[in-house]
């Protein structure tokens, strides 16, 4: 079971009579949802909940995820979405190594999306569609 940090942000929505717990740390500044990551409670207990430091940096050489870096430590931004220079090179150069290069820019084209609508809608909405889908 995922452990809520107290100190990290939950929002609480009413929806009808009930009232919905909506975890912001699910919502990583990247444009990915973790709510569906395959390594989320196993490996990562995602970039809101270890501030960035999550388990593929080592591997990646850095102590902390880039993008977090950017937008929480140095310009203290919500999501990549609010800076003015979205989508920057540290955006579109960041992504699995995995991945083929097609696959990699179809991967950043998604990330570009869902932070663009999470712009327009807000982070809550876009957080309840997201729970919606994977229920």
């Amino acid at each position: 079971m995922l452990r809520l940090n107290p100190a990290r942000p939950v929002i609480l929505a009413c929806k009808g009579r009930q009232t919905e717990m909506i975890d912001k740390a699910l919502a990583p500044v990247c444009g990915l949802y973790c709510g569906t990551c395959e390594y989320l409670e196993k490996q990562c207990q995602g970039c809101g909940n270890v501030n960035g430091k999550l388990f593929w940096t080592a591997q990646m050489k850095v102590e902390v995820c880039p993008l977090y870096d950017c937008c929480i430590n140095k310009k203290q931004l919500e999501h990549c979405g609010l800076c003015d220079e979205f989508p920057c090179k540290t955006f579109t150069d960041f992504y699995d190594p995995s991945l083929s290069i097609e696959e990699a820019k179809k991967s950043v084209l998604a990330r570009q999306s869902e932070i663009t609508e999470r712009q327009e809608i807000g982070t809550e909405k876009w957080l309840r569609e997201k729970e919606a889908v994977k229920k």
